[in-house]
C-alpha cells in the first residue's frame, strides 16, 4: 500500500510539473536603437536554437521592426536574411531599386546639385525638410509583409504567430501610443519614425513619432498588457547623456527624449545587453549587430534554461509557421482611396493606378510597378500605403498623400580650377488636381557657357500617362582658351555658338526604366568664329547662321546609378533626327572670301550610345561605354561651319568644355571602359579610356578647298583618370584628362559639380 502511495505520489509531482511547465509564459521585450536594435535577429536565433519558447513580444522601433517580423511568421533565419540582403541595404539608404524608378517622371538631367521646396503662404516655416531620406521602398514593403498577415488575421495583434505590442511616440500630447490592433505595417512604421530622419505618419488624425522618445524599452507594456511568467528583455539603447552648454546636439536630444525605465517590472526575469559598438545609423554593419546579439545571448542562455523549463522544437515551430502563413491572404488589389480629405491629389492617384474601365484587379507585380511610377510624380512629396481586407478577398489600398510644395528652387553648377566655371539656377512650380503640371525656369551663367530655359508640362494620369512639354531654350557657347586656369590669361573669345529654339515634346513611357520621346522645334542657329588662329581684337569673325526645323523620335533606357560618374547600371540611348534649314554666311576679315553665300540642307542623323556596368562589386566596378553617329548632311559654306555643324564625340565629360576638332565627324563609332575603385560607399577612383573612329573626316585641302578625307582616317583616343568624392551636394573631383592631338595633351583640373547642360538645339 505504501508503495501504491509513493508511486501516485510521484505521478502527482510530475504531473504538475509539466503542467506548471506547459503553462509557463514568456515574453521577450525588445528596445529601440536603430541599426544597433538588429542585434535583436541575433537574440531570436540564439533563444530558438536552445528551445525557449516566445509567447508574447513588445518592441520600440528597431524592436518593434524585428519584433512584428517575427510575430507575423517569420523565422529569425528569415529576418536575418532579409536584413542582409542589398534591398534592405537600399531601403535603410532611402534609395530604390533600378527598377522602382521610373524614368518616364524624371527631370532632364542639369547641374543641380542642392534643391529647396517652398510654399506660398510661407518661405522659411513649410520649407524645412522634415525627413532625410525617402522612405517609399520600406513603406511599400512593409505593406506587403505585414499589411496582408495583419488584415488576413483581423488586425488584432493577439491573433499573430506571437501576440504582439509596439510604441509610438505623440508629440502634441507627450505621451506613448501602444498598438494593440490596427493596421500591423502603420504601427510598425509609427514606431520607427526616428525624428528628422523619416517622414512621420498619422494614426487615427495624431502625429506619431518613434517610441523611443518615451519609452524605449516596453517592458512595462509586456508586465500590463500580456503578465507573463518570465520576462526576457533584449536592451541595445541607453538615456541621453545630460546636455552640455556647448553641445547643441546634446541640448536637443534632451529636448526631445524622455527618460526610459530600462528595468524590469518583476524579477522574474532577465536582461540581455548587446553592444555591437556601431553607430545607430549604420546598416552596413547588420551582420556584426546580429552576431554580438547571437553571442551575448549565448552567454545567459544557462540563466534563462534554468527559469524557463517548457521547450519547443524548431521542427514544431516551423509547422506552426507554414499553418499560420497558409492563411495569410495574397495581395491582390481592385481599388484604391484616400485617408484624408484631398480628394484632387487621390484622383490623379487612381487615374495613374488602376483602370475604372477594366475593373482591374492589380496583382503584386502590377502594384508594384504603378506605386513607383505614382510616387514619382513630381508633385507628390510623399504617400504612405495602408491596406484593407474586402469580402472577395482582395484588397483595397488606401493612401496617404501629401502634396509637394508650390515651388522648388534647384542650384548647382560646374565650378573648376580651368575657367569653365558654370551656375545653375533654376524655379519650378508644380500643381496637382485632376492632372499634373509643372512651369519651370533655369538659367547656366558663366563666361564659358550660358543658358535660359522656359518649359510648361502637362500630363493627364492613365495607367499608359503621356504628358506634353512646350519649352523655348537660348545657349551660347564662348570658347576661349579651355586649358588655361583661373591664374593665366586667356586670349579672345575664337569661337561662339549661339541657340535658339523652340517646340514642342510627347513623352511616353515603355517601361520603368524606358521612354519615348518625341520632338518638333524650330531653331535660329548662330556661329562667329575665325578661320584662322591669327587674328587679333580688330579683327571680325565670320558669321554662319542656320535656321529650320527639325523633327526627332528618341528612346532611351537608363539604370544607371547617377547621373554622372556612374559606377553601376545600364544605359541606352537612341536618337533619329530629320533637319530640314538654310544656311547663311557672312564672311569675316580672316576669311579667304568676301561674298555672301546661303544655302539649303537637309539630313538625316542617327545616334546610339551605350553603357552598362557588367562588374559590380562593392570596391570594384567595370563597364563597357559607347557611342556611334551616322549623319548625312552635306558640306556647309566652308571649313569651320562645316566642322561646327557636326555632332562631336565627347564621353570624356569634360570633353564638353572643349573645342576639340579631332573629334568631329559626321559619321563615327567610339567605345572604351570604365574602371571604377570604390574605396568605400563615397570615394571613388575612376579610369575611363576610350578609342574615337571616324568613317570619314573633315580635311582641309592644299588648294584651299575642303571635304571628307578617305574612310576610317583619323583616328585617336581619349582618357581621364579622377579621384571622385561623392558629396552628399554632388561630386568633388582631380582629374587628368588627356587628349593626345591637343598641343597640351594632358590636362589637370580640380572641380565640384556637375558637366551638364541643357540640350543642343539639333547637334
Amino acid at each position: 500500500m505504501k508503495s501504491i502511495n509513493r508511486y501516485l505520489l510521484l505521478f502527482g509531482c510530475c504531473f504538475t510539473f509539466t503542467l506548471i511547465c506547459a503553462q509557463q509564459k514568456v515574453g521577450l521585450v525588445l528596445s529601440g536603437g536603430g541599426a544597433t536594435g538588429l542585434a535583436h535577429i541575433g537574440v531570436l536565433k540564439a533563444l530558438e536554437e536552445r528551445g525557449i519558447p516566445i509567447d508574447y513580444i513588445t518592441g520600440t522601433s528597431a524592436g518593434a521592426l524585428v519584433g512584428s517580423l517575427y510575430s507575423a511568421g517569420y523565422s529569425p533565419e528569415e529576418i536575418e536574411q532579409y536584413v542582409l540582403s542589398n534591398e534592405f541595404q537600399l531601403m535603410s539608404k532611402g534609395k530604390l531599386k533600378s527598377k522602382q524608378h521610373f524614368l518616364y517622371k524624371e527631370n532632364e538631367s542639369n547641374a543641380s546639385l542642392v534643391n529647396f521646396s517652398f510654399s506660398q503662404d510661407s518661405i522659411l516655416k513649410k520649407s524645412l525638410p522634415t525627413n532625410f531620406i525617402t522612405s517609399s521602398y520600406l513603406d511599400f514593403e512593409m505593406m506587403k509583409i505585414l499589411g496582408t498577415t495583419g488584415e488576413s488575421y483581423g488586425n488584432d495583434f493577439d491573433s499573430l504567430f506571437v501576440p504582439f505590442r509596439c510604441v509610438a511616440s505623440d508629440i502634441r500630447n507627450k505621451k506613448s501610443i501602444v498598438f494593440s490592433k490596427g493596421n500591423l505595417n502603420q504601427a510598425v512604421r509609427a514606431s520607427m519614425t526616428y525624428p528628422f530622419y523619416f517622414h512621420p505618419i498619422r494614426v487615427n488624425n495624431v502625429l506619431l513619432f518613434d517610441g523611443g522618445l518615451y519609452n524605449n524599452f516596453p517592458a512595462d507594456i509586456m508586465y500590463y498588457d500580456f503578465s507573463p511568467d518570465f520576462i526576457i528583455g533584449s536592451n541595445v539603447s541607453d538615456n541621453a547623456a545630460p546636455p552640455m552648454e556647448d553641445e547643441l546636439i546634446s541640448q536637443i536630444t534632451n529636448m526631445l527624449v524622455s527618460y526610459s525605465d530600462f528595468t524590469l517590472p518583476c524579477d522574474a526575469g532577465i536582461i540581455i545587453q548587446p553592444n555591437p559598438e556601431i553607430s545607430t545609423f549604420d546598416f552596413d554593419q547588420v551582420k556584426k549587430a546580429i552576431e554580438v546579439g547571437y553571442k551575448t545571448t549565448m552567454l545567459y542562455i544557462d540563466s534563462i534554461e534554468h527559469h524557463v523549463l517548457n521547450r519547443i522544437s524548431k521542427e514544431e515551430l516551423a509547422i506552426r509557421r507554414f499553418k499560420f502563413k497558409s492563411k495569410i491572404i495574397d495581395l491582390k488589389v481592385s481599388s484604391i482611396t484616400h485617408v484624408s480629405n484631398l480628394k484632387r491629389e487621390i484622383t490623379y492617384a487612381n487615374k495613374s493606378m488602376i483602370s475604372v474601365r477594366k475593373k482591374e484587379v492589380l496583382s503584386i507585380e502590377t502594384l508594384e510597378k504603378r506605386y513607383y511610377r505614382l510616387y514619382a510624380t513630381q508633385q507628390i512629396e510623399f504617400m504612405f500605403p495602408i491596406l484593407s481586407l474586402k469580402k472577395d478577398s482582395t484588397y483595397n489600398l488606401g493612401l496617404e498623400i501629401r502634396k509637394s510644395k508650390d515651388f522648388k528652387l534647384d542650384v548647382g553648377g560646374h565650378f573648376s580650377s580651368r575657367a569653365v566655371n558654370t551656375g545653375y539656377l533654376g524655379l519650378s512650380y508644380r500643381f496637382i488636381g485632376t492632372t499634373a503640371s509643372t512651369i519651370s525656369l533655369s538659367s547656366y551663367f558663366g563666361k564659358f557657357y550660358g543658358s535660359v530655359k522656359a518649359n510648361y508640362t502637362f500630363e493627364v494620369p492613365s495607367v499608359f500617362p503621356i504628358s506634353v512639354s512646350s519649352y523655348f531654350v537660348m545657349n551660347r557657347w564662348d570658347y576661349f582658351r579651355s586649358f588655361a586656369t583661373f591664374f593665366e590669361d586667356v586670349i579672345p573669345s575664337f569661337l561662339v555658338q549661339n541657340e535658339m529654339y523652340y517646340g514642342l515634346k510627347f513623352n511616353h513611357p515603355i517601361g520603368n526604366t524606358t521612354k519615348s520621346v518625341f520632338d518638333f522645334r524650330f531653331f535660329n542657329l548662330e556661329d562667329d568664329y575665325y578661320q584662322t588662329v591669327e587674328f587679333t581684337n580688330k579683327d571680325t569673325s565670320d558669321i554662319t547662321t542656320f535656321k529650320g526645323n527639325s523633327f526627332s523620335w528618341e528612346f532611351e533606357q537608363n539604370s544607371l546609378n547617377r547621373k554622372q560618374f556612374a559606377s553601376s547600371g545600364h544605359y541606352f540611348k537612341f536618337k533619329a533626327r530629320y533637319v530640314d534649314g538654310k544656311e547663311k554666311n557672312i564672311p569675316g576679315s580672316t576669311s579667304s572670301t568676301d561674298s555672301v553665300k546661303s544655302k539649303n540642307h537637309e539630313w538625316i542623323n542617327l545616334n546610339a550610345e551605350f553603357q552598362t556596368f557588367i562588374i559590380n562589386h562593392p570596391n570594384f566596378h567595370f563597364g563597357f561605354h559607347g557611342k556611334g553617329v551616322f549623319n548625312s548632311q552635306s558640306l556647309f559654306s566652308n571649313y569651320t561651319a562645316t566642322l561646327l555643324s557636326m555632332t562631336s564625340f565627347s564621353l570624356v565629360q569634360d570633353a564638353e568644355t572643349y573645342f576639340l576638332p579631332e573629334y568631329r565627324s559626321p559619321q563615327y563609332l567610339g567605345g572604351g571602359i570604365n574602371l571604377v575603385f570604390s574605396f568605400n560607399k563615397n570615394i571613388d577612383l575612376r579610369f575611363d579610356a576610350y578609342y574615337y573612329q571616324p568613317f570619314v573626316l573633315l580635311q582641309k585641302n592644299d588648294n584651299g578647298t575642303f571635304g571628307y578625307s578617305k574612310p576610317f582616317k583619323g583616328e585617336t583616343y581619349m582618357a581621364s583618370a579622377s579621384l571622385i568624392y561623392h558629396s552628399f551636394v554632388g561630386p568633388i573631383r582631380a582629374t587628368f584628362n588627356y587628349f593626345p592631338k591637343q598641343i597640351i595633351p594632358v590636362a589637370f583640373q580640380i572641380s565640384y559639380g556637375f558637366v551638364l547642360f541643357n540640350e543642343r538645339a539639333i547637334r
